[in-house]
């Protein structure tokens, strides 16, 4: 009976200790020299195999679709369906456990996460580790309820209620803020009258008896619902700039969430940082909150923060920044008369660390600008540099002209990258199509977004060679199969960018450019695709969930490189991952290659 069980390994990390005595009774070592089949097709598997030391191989057919090495385990699935649908093979001299099979069983059935790491798809995968991560995952306050937070009762008046009654409602309540119902308008409108409201009152210079609340109340309410996560409200206030969000359980108003409160709540710094953006009047003041922006994302993944909810948090902060460095640097005239757009990650929403610079600029046609713009967008170029954002290798920014052009330049220069279809083209296209306004007029962005989408239809020779750029790394051989790469040293880093994340996101985008889909994000993208019948809902699921997991392996590796000093990089080195990690990135890989068959068919990538 060997005591040497490895319990930290994943699915046995999820046991209990009795559980665990139970493993420890029943479990052998087994012995396969290299070569061996260790289960054959049609084969009646009667363990579960975890491998001490040694690599096997699965084949359907003569294709390998998998290798698993130390601390992985096999063959959980035919174990269950009582007949094995592969062939293993020992690839070299294998010493593995053996878990007699009415003790596997005995687990599926006493612990659901279990059963759901050892063989279900990745989605109940991924849903049984965040069940089995619930309790560290409570301790990130942001994916808490709003009615978890301290919501404030709401307090009403009438529209014609005077400011001075208002200002007694105030004292009278302890309160520094009431929602305004007004009755004349049609329907019937609710505004928010806060002591903001009251500046502007007593600046107006009206006696306050005479002056009605419907004046100076803002009838633009920001709403979330009580069932919302604290970070999606935290991500509204800072999007529109507000103190505070009014709490709406359909037509029934049950509070105000303030800002302070919720801050108090989350404690993780993230409207501080926000606040000291807006507050800036330099650019050594922005490098201050630009430096805070990766210590909260390292704070918030240690917490266990959701990866879509960091990369939320994360662009809506990255896109403040932008903003008031852009106003920082560039006169108010040129703000005015522009659009300045991020592109990339970030345009998506997907940016974590920070990468390099994507951005460019849309000047509204006829406007004469008064200063040197080329010299303007040097300056912001270097602002980010200083920031901590490489320059584009690529060049795509706004200190380049090609990506600083009036409104009706830019949609001629989008009309030839679309008729011309060249490599160049095409590539510039691809990073244009995620473009997100940051600041400026974004009416301009959208104008040369409406010459893509004006010239796709029925253009299926561009469409194909737009696509086809998800087969340039890898190969149909599944390479990844192989992981990790058997002797060969010169292979234990994987780029997850090329061999994952690249065609995941280049496919979506694709196929939404073919059915004309504006969205920007790969999750918003993916949704509409499954909306319009594009796309099954069954792997639309599994690529959200394959993106969200390439994100956090990345951040997970790349935050580990920035604490020893090293620069974030694409690359993931194998021997450095959990089994946990490694079983999820085979599965997630599995998604690409399926989707990238889809992908070949629609487009016929064969003929390309």
């Amino acid at each position: 009976m060997p005591s040497g069980f490895n319990f930290s390994a994943s699915p046995f990390d999820c046991l209990t200790p009795d559980e665990q005595r139970l493993v420890q009774d029943n479990v052998d070592i087994a012995y396969f020299p290299q070569g061996d089949t260790v289960l054959a097709p049609g084969a009646q598997p009667t363990h579960l195999f975890v491998i001490i030391k040694g690599f096997v191989q699965q084949f359907d057919g003569n294709e390998v679709v998998t290798t698993y090495g130390p601390e992985d385990c096999f063959d959980g699935r035919g174990l269950m369906a009582g007949k094995s649908s592969s062939r293993f093979v020992a690839a070299e001299e294998v010493v593995a456990y053996q878990l007699a099979k009415q003790a596997v069983s005995e687990l599926i059935a006493d612990n659901v996460t279990f059963g759901a790491l050892l063989f279900s798809d990745l989605s109940n995968k991924l849903s049984a580790l965040s069940a089995r991560q619930s309790r560290h995952e409570l301790q990130s306050l942001t994916m808490a309820r709003v009615d978890e937070a301290f919501v404030r009762t709401p307090h009403f008046v009438d529209a014609d209620t005077s400011i001075l009654d208002v200002v007694k409602e105030f004292h009278a309540l302890r309160t520094a803020t009431v929602l305004v119902r007004d009755r004349q308008l049609s329907p019937p409108a609710l505004g928010i009258f806060t002591l903001t409201g009251l500046q502007r009152a007593i600046l107006d210079g009206t006696p306050l008896d005479q002056l009605k609340v419907r004046e100076l109340a803002n009838f633009s309410l920001i709403k979330v619902r009580p069932k919302d996560q604290l970070g999606d409200a935290l991500a509204l206030m800072i999007r529109h700039k507000v103190h505070r969000v009014v709490v709406a359980d359909g037509d029934n108003i049950t509070g105000v969430l303030e800002a302070l409160d919720l801050f108090s709540f989350l404690s993780n710094h993230s409207y501080l940082i926000n606040i000291q953006i807006q507050d800036a009047q330099d650019v050594p003041s922005l490098k201050l909150a630009a430096g805070q922006i990766t210590r909260l994302i390292a704070l918030l993944y240690r917490s266990g923060t959701h990866i879509n909810m960091i990369a939320r948090l994360v662009q809506e902060l990255n896109a403040k920044l932008f903003e008031r460095a852009w106003q920082v640097v560039a006169p108010a005239e040129l703000v005015a008369n522009s659009c300045l757009f991020v592109m990339g990650s970030e345009g998506r929403g997907e940016q974590l660390l920070k990468t390099d610079q994507d951005n460019g600029l849309v000047l509204r046609d006829g406007y004469v600008p008064t200063v040197d713009v080329a010299q303007v967008c040097q300056q912001f170029s270097a602002a980010l540099a200083d920031f901590g954002y490489p320059p584009c290798p690529g060049n795509i920014m706004v200190s380049n002209p090609a990506w600083c052009q009036s409104a009706d330049d830019f949609s001629q220069a989008v009309r030839f990258w679309l008729m011309a279809a060249s490599q160049d083209g095409l590539m510039s296209l691809a990073i244009f199509l995620d473009a997100r306004a940051v600041c400026g007029d974004r009416a301009l962005l959208e104008q040369v977004r409406t010459a893509v989408y004006d010239m796709t239809t029925d253009n299926d020779a561009m469409l194909a060679r737009f696509a086809a750029a998800i087969n340039a790394f890898g190969s149909s051989s599944a390479w990844w199969a192989h992981l990790p790469f058997l002797g060969d040293p010169g292979k234990d880093a994987l780029d997850i960018k090329k061999n994952g994340t690249f065609p995941l996101v280049h496919g979506v985008r694709s196929l939404a450019l073919a059915h004309r889909i504006r969205a920007t994000s790969t999750v918003e993208r993916v949704n509409a695709l499954v909306e319009a019948g594009r796309l099954p809902q069954k792997l639309a699921h599994d690529l959200i969930d394959s993106l969200h997991f390439f994100m956090g392996l990345k951040l997970k590796t790349g935050l580990q490189r920035l604490e020893t000093g090293q620069a974030a990089s694409d690359e993931i080195h194998l021997d450095k991952l959990s089994s946990l990690d490694r079983d999820l990135l085979k599965d997630t890989l599995g998604v690409v290659k399926q989707f990238k068959a889809l992908l070949n068919q629609r487009f016929h990538l064969e003929a390309v």
